[in-house]
């Protein structure tokens, strides 16, 4: 846990308007504490067993971000809290986290996952599915999630320029997506791009929210 390099982070991401999203999966939740106590409110986990457990735990001012591929059948455990989901990359597992977004009284917040990396292993749905999931009848009944942006996760390369490219692209597609669909809707204001490695390339691109943990909380 290095807290020099958190404020460093804190202070590099600040002027473009970024917040950070600080991965604590696998971290113990004294690490969580400290950084929280440092002013840090939001966290990101991608294995929802470990996330309930650090929210029953922690604070309740924290703001906790699903942020790996979610099973619709563990919507249900994180409905009742999490802040936003970053990783939708399917209609059916929209329609889930509606239907217990609805049992728990709240409106979740979403973002569309993109895939725009060159690995097929990622996840993500390319612009023609996300043009279809957002025309289709079944996404306008849906009434308790929202759609506030896109995420995307780049290839994982040491070529700068293949990730600049892959950001670029996916802000372009956030900005035509937003014009074409949010144009009325103010929420709709989520770029979350960039991680440990490749973050300062996605601020550059418009990223306003970046996923870091190793920078933070060392090496898994």
């Amino acid at each position: 846990m290095n807290l020099e390099r958190y404020k460093e982070i804190v202070s590099e991401i600040t002027p473009y308007g970024a917040r950070l999203v600080a991965v604590s999966k696998t971290k113990p939740e004294s690490d969580i504490r400290t950084l929280y106590e440092s002013g840090q409110r939001i966290f990101g986990e991608n294995k929802v067993q470990e996330m309930t457990a650090k929210y029953e735990a922690l604070p309740k001012g924290i703001d906790w971000h699903h942020i790996g591929h979610l099973q619709t059948n563990k919507v249900k455990n994180i409905a009742p809290f999490v802040a936003l989901i970053h990783a939708i990359d399917s209609l059916r597992l929209l329609e889930e986290i509606d239907k217990q977004a609805q049992k728990n009284n709240r409106i979740i917040s979403c973002l569309l996952q993109v895939h725009i990396a060159r690995e097929e292993t990622k996840f993500g749905m390319d612009p023609t599915e996300i043009r279809s999931l957002l025309d289709s009848p079944a996404y306008h009944s849906l009434g308790n999630i929202k759609i506030c942006g896109l995420m995307g996760m780049a290839t994982n390369t040491e070529d700068e320029k293949q990730v600049g490219k892959e950001f670029a692209g996916l802000k372009s597609l956030f900005d035509n997506i937003r014009e074409q669909y949010f144009s009325e809707q103010p929420d709709f204001k989520e770029l979350s791009m960039g991680m440990s490695s490749d973050y300062r390339i996605a601020l550059k691109h418009g990223a306003t929210l970046v996923r870091i943990g190793s920078e933070i909380f060392g090496d898994r």
